[in-house]
């Protein structure tokens, strides 16, 4: 076809096409042992188009963690949309692990792996990496504080279900049970509902 520019991107979206493989590859197979070969292949363009785009790996991986705190943002923010009130947003937040159940099995975690790679690597961009899970905490917490007094305070109770929900995706990733994310997700929800002050 003459004018197509590449075999599986038109339109001028190569760049987000670049990213939203990138993002992919680095969840999967891990950002060190993913190559700019890897990606080009997946997206389907030439070498020069892709540099056209990328110098560096390492900006590659800056607008994958950008485009995941984006999308993580829209997530929330839907979730404050639609959720009748701050419990049920905690839960939205818990329930993603069953959502999301067929890749945390087999790949983790994507923000927990990540940002544990990185630091590995005492890589640059560890600290971006772990803006995904300030986001996270801040937000939890502003839903603990809209929830009104617990036992614990707002900060606590949302590192909790962070520090919890890390360690179910691991372990879902490490462990083939069969209903482990689900029992798990549930007893997290129903400590959520414990905590809740009762309504007036």
């Amino acid at each position: 076809m003459c004018g197509k520019r590449d075999t599986h991107v038109a339109h001028g979206k190569t760049r987000d096409a670049i990213i939203k493989a990138a993002d992919d590859l680095f969840y999967q197979q891990g950002f060190e042992s993913t190559s700019f070969a890897d990606v080009s292949g997946a997206v389907g363009i030439s070498r020069g188009n892709f540099y056209h785009h990328f110098k560096t790996k390492d900006e590659i991986l800056d607008a994958v963690i950008e485009r995941r705190v984006a999308d993580r943002q829209a997530m929330l923010e839907t979730w404050a949309a639609d959720s009748a009130g701050p419990a049920e947003r905690i839960k939205c937040f818990i329930r993603i692990l069953c959502v999301n159940e067929s890749k945390i099995r087999k790949y983790g975690c994507p923000i927990g792996t990540l940002s544990l790679e990185l630091s590995k690597l005492d890589h640059s961009a560890s600290q971006h990496a772990r803006g995904l899970f300030d986001l996270f905490r801040t937000w939890l917490r502003r839903q603990f504080e809209d929830m009104g007094p617990t036992s614990l305070k707002a900060d606590a109770a949302a590192m909790h279900i962070l520090a919890r929900s890390q360690g179910v995706a691991t372990l879902a990733n490490a462990y083939p049970e069969e209903d482990f994310l689900e029992r798990e997700t549930e007893q997290m929800c129903a400590w959520v509902d414990r905590i809740a002050p009762e309504p007036d």
